[in-house]
């Protein structure tokens, strides 16, 4: 596919834009006031691969812990702020490496222009944007509630920051319906050479949240659209670095990791292909050293159907065969399936 390049901007120690790999988002759903547990939850996320992690700071006594957060993360944090230019301004003056605001609803000119200041002042970017949630009443009357009320909504808040000399930006324009997003972001990619920043708001839960963002994210990413990513879930944020890598991974545009192929199960199926799966997914949980593992469910067709994989079992009824690129290695008893594939494909990991 051809990449649109963007304008480069740096997110900490983090690049987006230009010809950089997409970068994967996530944000921290523990209370910003308890530095110790979102460090803990952030560090997981670091475990997972996220590359740039958002916390809320929705009041001022968030700004103190902030300062622990960002000093103590392994990835750059970003303030995500509504309403209080002041916690803007605090965020940036603790250390965030972007600050996440809505012009729209932050305040007058002057309030904008005072955190444009000090983010520029500090070298932090500030992404903006607009969503189906808190579109400004000016366009919707203008355009109607749909996505160009949206996608303009949003350019006028990138021109507001523009107007005050500031240019390290970052866009989003999210909608929680997904044809609406895909209108909106390539009506905004159309007129901007900032980074857009890709996501269904609202999304759902597991199951809903991973089928619209796989979509949505998925289709802009074939079309060349997108710089960085967050798969926005009701559940435990690490699923969402998890959820992000499987999208980027489908598209083509990342290889790492521990790629896990399974079939579909039928009646030739005789042992815990299921159960097997999820043990294997989270014993890999992490890695980012490539590898395709396949764990099929019958000897008849797995290891030919798999052959492609570098190691995979097939079998049941008590046993299982292990096999390299198709080729039988071993016979395994089924409950020393799990522990002996993944020691297996670490030997081979580690031997590269």
């Amino acid at each position: 596919m051809n990449r649109k390049v963007t304008k480069e901007i740096k997110i900490g120690n983090v690049a987006i834009g230009g010809m950089n790999p997409i970068a994967v988002q996530s944000m921290t759903n523990t209370d910003t006031k308890d530095s110790s547990a979102t460090l803990r939850q952030i560090e997981e996320l670091h475990k997972r691969g996220c590359h740039i992690v958002r916390s809320a700071v929705y009041d001022s006594e968030c700004l103190e812990p902030l300062r622990t957060i960002v000093r103590n993360s392994p990835i750059p944090v970003v303030a995500d702020v509504h309403f209080d230019y002041r916690l803007a301004v605090g965020a940036i003056d603790a250390g965030v490496a972007k600050v996440r605001i809505n012009p729209g609803n932050i305040g007058d000119d002057d309030k904008i222009r005072i955190v444009a200041d000090a983010a520029r002042a500090n070298g932090v970017p500030i992404r903006v944007g607009a969503n189906s949630g808190s579109l400004n009443a000016d366009f919707e009357k203008k355009y109607g509630h749909g996505a160009i009320a949206i996608a303009e909504s949003a350019l006028a808040n990138v021109a507001t920051l523009e107007k005050h000399g500031f240019d390290n930006i970052v866009v989003a324009a999210k909608s929680s319906n997904v044809s609406q997003m895909l209108e909106i972001y390539r009506y905004v990619s159309k007129r901007v050479d900032y980074p857009l920043h890709l996501g269904v708001t609202e999304a759902g839960d597991v199951l809903a949240g991973t089928v619209k963002s796989a979509v949505g994210i998925g289709s802009l990413l074939l079309d060349g659209i997108g710089d960085t990513l967050r798969v926005s879930l009701t559940a435990d944020p690490v699923k969402e670095v998890d959820t992000a890598y499987e999208i980027l991974r489908a598209v083509g545009l990342y290889n790492g990791g521990v790629e896990i192929i399974s079939c579909p199960t039928c009646a030739r199926t005789n042992y815990d292909l299921e159960g097997t799966v999820a043990k294997l997914r989270e014993r890999f949980a992490g890695e980012r050293r490539s590898i395709t593992v396949a764990v099929m469910g019958c000897i008849v067709n797995g290891p030919g159907e798999a052959s492609h994989a570098d190691i995979g079992i097939a079998g049941g009824k008590g046993k299982v065969v292990m096999f390299e690129h198709g080729q039988k290695v071993a016979v395994l008893p089924e409950e020393e399936a799990v522990d002996a594939l993944y020691e297996r494909a670490m030997s081979i990991l580690n031997s590269k």
